[in-house]
């Protein structure tokens, strides 16, 4: 397989069209090496349009320990617009990439990860990658930490709904990002904390690995 091409057709056939036209967000997918973070076994589907387990697959599927689709990451970073002052919360490191793509555009980046063997997977991809700025901690993302408040959380997975903690560590001026909803049916949804609350905007469709321990909605019964 001839990477470099490959690597070109993601950002060309498969990211460009979905709508992220943001250059910044193009050229570091160009240059951050996406299959550095996937595992061997993988390896020969790093620029596929689909999420790659990071573990054996039935258990990784059940456990939603996924390689989210390259478009969805990509979605993400152009949507949360972070800044080289920012603050990052990430939550479900998973291998890593993720974390790397925001550390390549923020300040620093906190990032959560409830599996001991995927927080020294992420340690050692990205260290192996030479980012220095994400500090990856086993943490049960369910509650946010309390080192906010954040400039950008980015909540890698899905969940039926955006915990009010979470909304509450944004600073003014803040962004988050989450994939919400119930299969077949989830938006991407980006928070803007405001001076007045918060604006809700969901900008496009996916379907995601749920996060674990998030609450799901009520279901009503008659």
């Amino acid at each position: 397989m001839n990477v470099e091409q490959a690597r070109f057709n993601m950002v060309e056939q498969q990211i460009r069209p979905a709508g992220v036209l943001d250059e910044r967000v193009l050229n570091l997918l160009l240059v951050l090496r996406r299959e550095a973070f996937v595992p061997p076994a993988h390896r020969d589907l790093a620029f596929a349009d689909m999420e790659l387990p990071l573990r054996d697959a039935e258990v990784a599927l059940k456990k939603g320990q996924v390689m989210l689709a390259p478009k969805v990451e990509a979605r993400i970073l152009q949507d949360v617009d972070v800044q080289k002052t920012d603050k990052v919360l990430e939550v479900g490191t998973g291998s890593g990439y993720m974390a790397a793509l925001l550390a390549s555009r923020a300040s620093h980046v906190i990032s959560l990860e409830i599996d001991a063997e995927l927080v020294a997977l992420a340690k050692d991809n990205l260290q192996r990658a030479g980012i220095g700025n994400v500090e990856v901690r086993q943490a049960d993302g369910a509650v946010p930490p309390l080192d906010g408040p954040f400039d950008v959380i980015v909540l890698s997975g899905s969940m039926a709904e955006v915990p009010q903690a979470y909304l509450d560590a944004l600073k003014p001026g803040g962004r988050l990002m989450a994939i919400v909803g119930v299969a077949p049916v989830m938006r991407g949804t980006l928070v803007r904390r405001t001076a007045s609350g918060f604006e809700t905007t969901q900008p496009w469709d996916t379907n995601a690995p749920r996060l674990q321990h998030f609450p799901e909605a009520a279901v009503f019964e008659f």
